[in-house]
């Protein structure tokens, strides 16, 4: 069955030059390398007002240091908001570089500072290494707050995809460690669950394009260094693992209806609100994963508006 005639009429052109990959150990580097040469250029005209550097801040405790893009509006008096952001990609692939446009978007439309992380990649680094580089990047943002002209009490996270579900596993480990405040999550179509991947009855209209059962089960086997579905896989790689997620920042989490990772997106909003966490929850019809790269369609259009509203609330009020 294909799910073709499902998808937003608008979005077919995009969709119609998207490769289709299959995710192999062989593979891997070519695909990261054909990812490689497509980044566009971080010096895009149309957002002079942001300034962008590279950083290098220390890493976890005996690990290489985490190399960050530091986003800064130079219009915008301080002290500033901050996102901290995780690049999407499997866990597998991806830089900075490849969301620069989305992030500098952010960064106008919220008036806010940004780190985006380029953590190190599975399977060369398994968990719990990205996401530890995550929260040593995380660490550096909010104790170098003053340096960066940022508000420390006003630190907000998030990712698409994989970087999305690193984000959300970013937020539990904050969160029991207690050391810096968060006020927001921004979850676009995150990878939270391993068990989706095993699950006997998959939905049956999800997971045809871009992102499929295949590609899934590569990237969280890389991640974990085992098999996805294991017993006593740790929420800090997996977040829909955790128990309780009660006390977590306020949620925005965005999927499309033809996305492998629906269910498992709307089962975590589900459980965050049933754990009192203010969350705001938008499926948009006739969408495949990682739909808001297609600026052109109108619904891509409307989850951009959509997350950029809640990034303002959350961060400006």
């Amino acid at each position: 069955m294909t799910t073709r005639h499902l998808v937003d009429l608008e979005l077919l052109p995009t969709l119609d030059h998207i490769p289709d990959i299959q995710f192999t150990t062989e593979s891997l580097g070519h695909i990261r390398a054909m990812m490689k040469q497509n980044r566009q250029p971080v010096n895009s005209p149309e957002f002079a007002s942001i300034a962008v550097s590279e950083r290098f801040v220390p890493g976890p405790e005996g690990a290489p240091e985490v190399r960050v893009l530091v986003y800064l509006p130079t219009t915008v008096q301080g002290p500033l908001p901050a996102l901290l952001w995780t690049h999407g990609g499997g866990y597998v692939m991806g830089a900075p570089e490849q969301e620069d446009f989305l992030v500098k978007t952010m960064v106008s439309a919220a008036g806010c500072a940004a780190v985006s992380v380029d953590y190190r990649l599975a399977p060369e680094t398994p968990h719990p290494g990205p996401v530890e580089d995550a929260y040593a990047a995380l660490k550096w943002l909010y104790t170098h707050a003053s340096e960066l002209g940022v508000d420390p009490t006003r630190i907000a996270i998030g990712g698409g995809s994989a970087g999305a579900g690193l984000a959300a596993a970013l937020g539990l480990l904050t969160h029991d460690r207690g050391e810096i405040p968060l006020v927001f999550q921004l979850l676009l179509f995150p990878m939270l669950d391993d068990r989706t991947v095993t699950t006997a009855d998959p939905h049956p209209y999800t997971g045809e394009f871009l992102w499929t059962a295949q590609a899934n089960q590569f990237g969280w086997t890389a991640l974990l260094g085992e098999q996805p579905g294991s017993p006593g896989i740790s929420p800090y790689a997996a977040a829909a693992r955790a128990e309780n997620l009660a006390g977590l920042p306020p949620a925005f989490i965005c999927v499309a209806s033809l996305d492998l990772l629906l269910e498992e997106d709307m089962e975590y909003a589900r459980r965050l609100m049933r754990a009192g966490v203010p969350t705001e929850l938008h499926v948009y019809p006739g969408t495949y994963h990682g739909f808001v790269l297609a600026p052109n369609a109108q619904v891509a259009q409307a989850g951009i508006r959509d997350l950029l509203a809640a990034l303002k609330r959350a961060l400006v009020g």
